[in-house]
């Protein structure tokens, strides 16, 4: 018991401290995690996953991955196949039965396994995995359409590698003790047995779609409710067959983002959290489970070694690329993007964890090449994930399919204040959107040319009208205080809840009136103005001004330019990152750092205005 809670807290110590690292570098997170979990277990021998919790490793990476299956299923919105629909369903099919071929063709070919060890490592090697897929797409910006074609891909593909590895298995197992079975004896009770788990786990969604909106769940239950009809949906499902459950898992997550319960956005943020921790813990516990016999295959000086490099290369530059190419031939997917396709494709959690646990399998029907399934797949997750992940950007930006870097400004609420506002960060650079449930509000914004939508941003509808991944700070500006802190309060689990403001509480309010801290947005300005404060010095000609600084002009000169009652807004760097003055926090300014301020409109000296007065009557300025 004390062995197993140590390794418990060392894998979550080693998890969630590689992903801050992975956050602070810009490094991919699973990179980091393999490294840890393989320095941990192998190299120094701190702990041993197998020996500290046994058999029950297995069942526990199991459910684990169902779990980030269902939670990537959840993010699936059919409205996002408007533009990629057509894609997705080729790589799922044609793109299947090509990479199966192909991959199990390189493995038996070039890394000398034996047929049925090959076809079922091909079946395997379909997937490409969302817990690599959609950290990469995270941290690279990538146009919509590849990026939705990834996640798509990744996220239904994972299901359907593991049930090709069964299809394979079955067929050889069944083989091992009838010679003379066909492959007809294996595919219809297959098919059956898919059918059966997908209508089980599109039930279940069913059932939680109709119990939650109802009350017939408490609000307290309710995700313990979801994560346990996930586990029992996964653990029946595998009963019927082997992995089955997987498919049953990514149904029901599916079915359940695209039945639109609205209580399910409540747990959003807590399933994120576990998909995290998730995602962390089987990394580790996985890669600490690796011995120095399955990497000594690997070595390059033997045989063994060199063979499986070709075939990683193989699997780089030719069974990927031909797999995408093949199938979207005559697609409407331009060729830039047919070729970013190509290229990326890292493996993850389900392509080691089901190689390890047909490794067994094989083991047991007499294949010895089983055991070098574990080794394996774990080169082909660090080459992939090295190989896509530290090039993503590059191949992004030399294929056209790179998005918007540059951090983007989301605007709620179209008023004199946030236009200005808006007019503002575009002229330096800054992508900004004002969001406006009125037209007529909007019809500024629009005589401007400042972009705009038109629509409210909590309605749901919102999410997949408009695209809102290149925005990562927010402001909610409207003349509803409690509207404001609503929206910041919604938009905090996505967007981070140090990245959404709002202004303040108006000086001339009571505190009895005063929204909670905990539910509102950060207060703008050191001073906290609220609406009604900038609409009255606005009203008064009060400006935005942006002073750029430098080793010789710091922040204290910047101050001493600009009127006494001027108050400072926000510091933009020169990578586009925005850093806010709030009520709490002050950012540090550096050189070449442009500061926002909000300030009163400058006052004529007597020599301008005799200046003035000069020029208009053509002499010169006359002296008292």
């Amino acid at each position: 018991m004390h062995e197993q809670g140590l390794v418990i807290a060392l894998v979550g110590v080693l998890g969630i401290g590689a992903q801050w690292v992975a956050w602070r570098t810009g490094w991919p997170a699973i990179v980091l995690m393999l490294a840890a979990g393989f320095l941990a277990g192998p190299v120094f021998g701190i702990f041993d996953p197998q020996h500290a919790f046994g058999d029950l490793l297995e069942p526990m990476v199991a459910i684990g991955v169902a779990l980030i299956l269902f939670e990537g299923g959840l993010s699936l919105d059919y409205r996002e196949l408007r533009h990629s629909g057509d894609a997705v369903w080729r790589l799922a099919t044609i793109g299947v039965v090509i990479g199966w071929a192909l991959g199990a063709f390189a493995a038996h070919e070039i890394a000398n396994l034996a047929w049925p060890v090959a076809v079922l490592f091909g079946g395997i090697l379909v997937v490409t995995g969302p817990t690599v897929v959609i950290p990469l797409l995270r941290q690279s910006s990538v146009q919509t359409r590849p990026a939705s074609i990834l996640k798509w891909e990744a996220i239904v593909n994972d299901p359907t590698g593991a049930l090709c590895a069964v299809i394979a298995y079955e067929y050889f197992r069944i083989v091992a003790e009838r010679p003379e079975a066909t492959l007809w004896e294996v595919v219809p009770p297959m098919i059956i047995a898919v059918i059966l788990s997908g209508l089980i786990g599109y039930a279940a969604a069913k059932a939680i779609a109709w119990a939650f909106p109802r009350g017939a769940i408490p609000e307290y239950l309710k995700v313990p409710v979801l994560l346990t009809s996930v586990i029992g949906v996964f653990v029946l499902c595998n009963q019927i067959e082997h992995e089955a459950g997987l498919l049953a898992v990514t149904v029901m997550g599916v079915a359940l983002a695209n039945m639109h319960v609205s209580s399910l956005r409540s747990i959003h943020p807590f399933k994120q959290n576990i998909a995290v921790l998730l995602v962390s813990g089987i990394f580790i516990l996985l890669s600490a489970s690796l011995t120095v016999d399955d990497l000594r295959y690997l070595d390059p000086r033997t045989g063994t070694g060199m063979s499986f490099l070709l075939f990683l290369l193989a699997l780089l530059f030719v069974v990927r690329p031909a797999t995408i190419l093949i199938s979207l031939l005559f697609s409407k997917v331009p060729w830039n993007e047919r070729l970013f396709l190509a290229w990326i494709a890292p493996r993850g959690i389900v392509l080691v964890a089901i190689s390890g646990l047909f490794a067994l399998r094989l083991n047991e029907l007499g294949y010895a090449d089983g055991n070098l399934l574990i080794g394996l797949s774990f080169a082909v997750v660090v080459v992939t994930v090295f190989a896509h992940g530290f090039t993503i950007d590059i191949a992004a930006r030399l294929l056209k399919v790179k998005g918007d870097t540059r951090p983007g400004l989301l605007i709620v609420g179209s008023t004199p204040w946030s236009i200005a506002l808006a007019e503002e960060m575009k002229a330096l650079g800054t992508g900004v959107m004002i969001v406006d449930p009125s037209w007529q509000a909007l019809s500024e914004a629009r005589k401007r040319g400042l972009p705009f939508y038109h629509g409210e941003i909590l309605n749901e509808a919102t999410e997949h009208n408009l695209d809102l991944t290149p925005y990562q700070v927010l402001v909610a500006a409207t003349g509803n205080e409690a509207y404001n802190a609503l929206v910041c309060n919604e938009f905090a689990h996505e967007i981070g809840r140090d990245s959404v403001y709002q202004l303040g509480q108006s000086t001339n309010e009571t505190d009895k009136h005063a929204l909670p801290p905990s539910i509102r947005g950060r207060a703008l300005f050191e001073s906290g103005f609220g609406v009604s404060d900038v609409i009255e010095r606005q009203q008064q000609g009060w400006i935005f001004r942006k002073t750029t600084l430098s080793e010789e002009f710091d922040f204290e000169d910047a101050q001493a330019k600009l009127p006494e009652s001027a108050h400072m807004l926000l510091i933009l760097r020169e990578s586009g990152r925005m850093r806010f003055f709030t009520h709490v926090v002050r950012p540090d300014p550096r050189p070449g750092d442009t500061v926002i301020s909000f300030t009163p409109p400058r006052t004529k000296t007597a020599e301008e205005v005799a200046a003035k007065k000069a020029a208009k009557s053509g002499g010169k300025p006359q002296t008292a």
